[in-house]
């Protein structure tokens, strides 16, 4: 590989670059709505919700105010709650676990696949007792989890299956969308998402139309009509500039992804047997809202690419049930050994689709350099 002599400044995600190249659209969009007058609920939000829910392949969709609102308002109503045991993982962002726990629900953990990063399904039914309600499918890092086999457990044991898809907009999983399999799915539009507003946003796709609708009532203080008030709910609207934004957006998605996944490619083969680098399965599409490989040394892996003027995160470094805030869960470390090993291990790369193949060099290059 020909060296870059140049010093490069490379973010994990750079999002000024992506408004750039849309920043007609946007700002016109942006400016109508204002002159409008109209930011709340309005069409913006409805035909997102139509396009948003066709894009997945669903029949309905509610936006809400983020990823994390819409993981708990569909556990409140699917009527997960006290005395009910939710199974998910422990890699994964906190706000998977919290939304379980804020239902009043336990989360009960299963050890991730060394392969996916995902649910290790032959590892579910062990975890389930007659407390078990749902099962929380994380698809982590733009990789969908094993949806067929996590369904027919499922199916077999009578739990719901909610999709945790905040970030897998754009995957698919043997030619569906993620987001299309479980009871309902939830995403976030986070900025740095692969559908990213200029603020909070999330959505819940179904095909249930009356659990949709019940959302929408949870959403906007338990009601549908103004100060009728079905239950206690709470306000959690997407709104109309952010719903603006996400439309000229969606229109770019599959764009972006494809692009993602070339870059995703061209790291491989600069990395290849360099480091641990993802593994796609064949059965699915990997959106690689994330690229993370795994490294014995991290660490100093991490300190030597930043000096280096690459941006690195990591997603995430500590499990879930080894943080102060489940410690009353009394999970004793080394209980999930997968999860534990990989938690000191992985570092995510700069990964957008404007990244250009220049910057994809550098990387890899600085990568092939540390020693």
């Amino acid at each position: 590989m020909k060296k870059c002599d140049c010093k490069m400044q490379i973010p994990l995600v750079d999002l000024v670059r992506q408004y750039n190249s849309i920043k007609n659209e946007l700002d016109k969009k942006i400016l109508d709505i204002v002159s409008s007058g109209r930011f709340i609920l309005g069409p913006e939000v409805e035909n997102f919700e139509k396009e948003f829910a066709s894009y997945c392949g669903v029949k309905h969709a509610a936006g809400v105010a983020s990823g994390n609102d819409a993981l708990l308002l569909t556990m409140q109503a699917l009527g997960v709650g006290n005395g009910d045991e939710v199974i998910t993982v422990p890699n994964t962002f906190i706000s998977t676990v919290d939304s379980i726990v804020r239902c009043g629900a336990k989360p009960v953990f299963v050890d991730i696949d060394s392969a996916t990063y995902n649910i290790n399904v032959e590892k579910i039914e062990s975890k389930i007792t007659d407390k078990t309600k749902a099962i929380l499918v994380v698809h982590l890092y733009g990789q969908p989890a094993e949806m067929e086999a996590i369904k027919e457990i499922a199916s077999k044991h009578n739990l719901l299956v909610i999709e945790d898809a905040c970030q897998a907009h754009g995957a698919e999983y043997k030619g569906s969308m993620a987001g299309s399999f479980g009871d309902a799915a939830c995403f976030s539009f986070y900025p740095s998402k692969n559908l990213g507003a200029y603020g909070d946003g999330g959505a819940v796709v179904s095909n249930d139309k009356e659990l949709v609708e019940k959302i929408m009532k949870l959403r906007n203080y338990g009601g549908k009509e103004k100060y009728i008030h079905e239950f206690v709910g709470c306000n959690s609207r997407l709104d109309e500039i952010q719903a603006a934004i996400l439309r000229i957006k969606l229109r770019y998605l599959d764009k972006w992804i494809d692009q993602r996944r070339k870059n995703a490619k061209r790291y491989c083969e600069l990395l290849d047997s360099k480091v641990e680098l993802p593994k796609e399965m064949d059965n699915v599409k990997h959106a690689y809202y994330l690229f993370v490989i795994r490294h014995s040394n991290r660490d100093a892996l991490k300190i030597f690419l930043e000096k280096n003027g690459i941006g690195t995160v990591i997603h995430y470094p500590i499990p879930i049930h080894l943080q102060p805030s489940y410690a009353y869960l009394g999970i004793e470390k080394g209980s999930f050994p997968i999860t534990e090993k990989y938690a000191k291990e992985i570092i995510s790369l700069p990964m957008f689709p404007e990244l250009t193949d220049n910057e994809i060099k550098y990387v890899a290059e600085k990568i092939i350099q540390f020693k």
